[in-house]
This record gives C-alpha cells, sequence and structure tokens, in this order.
C-alpha cells in the first residue's frame, strides 16, 4: 500500500477556491476519488422534506469532499506546504518541505 501525502486528523489550509485561505483538520480522506472531507470548510446546505425521521424537516449543513489537490498540510507557521518522504531509522516519515520538520513518527 502507497503512504498518502494527507492523512485523517492532518491539519490543511485550502489552496485554491471559495474557501482559500481556510484551516481545517481533515475528516475523511477518499483516495480513490482522489478527495478529502476538511471540517468547517466546503460546506454545502441539503434541503430535507419532513419525513418519518426527520419530522421537523429543514436544512443540513455539512462538509463536502473536496479534490485533495486544493489542499496542503499546514507548516508549523500556518502556511500550506508540500510533502514529501523520507527514511528515518529504517521507518518512511512524511517531512514538510518548506520546514523541513517531520509531520510524523
Amino acid at each position: 500500500m502507497a503512504s498518502a501525502k494527507i492523512k485523517k486528523g492532518d491539519s490543511v489550509v485550502v489552496r485554491s477556491g471559495k474557501d482559500k485561505g481556510r484551516t481545517g483538520t481533515v475528516l475523511q480522506v477518499q483516495p480513490k476519488d482522489g478527495k478529502v472531507v476538511v471540517s468547517g470548510v466546503n460546506m454545502i446546505a441539503r434541503h430535507r422534506k419532513p419525513s418519518q425521521e426527520n419530522p421537523q424537516g429543514g436544512i443540513d449543513r455539512r462538509e463536502a469532499p473536496m479534490a485533495i489537490s486544493k489542499v496542503g498540510v499546514a507548516d508549523k507557521d500556518g502556511k500550506p506546504t508540500r510533502v514529501r518522504f523520507e527514511t528515518k531509522d529504517g521507518k518512511k516519515v512524511r517531512v514538510a518541505v518548506k520546514s523541513g520538520e517531520t509531520i510524523d513518527g
């Protein structure tokens, strides 16, 4: 299995689109579709009719998946950085390109 550059729980910055500059944590990664779900970013409103489960109906607001290429891992200064892989002590670890800091491991 190939290692992912962006993983669930990472703090990320949106690089482009309507939410450019906003930050959040990754809630879900969909590698087959090349998408991520980020908390509080790319919100959509779904208008729901009243049903037996939800007799009130109303508007559901939730995060929609967005392209993984639109987000970058947040560096220590809060700006997005690219990620590369290095081998340290026989383990493959993710490293921030800008600062050279180890992201995990």
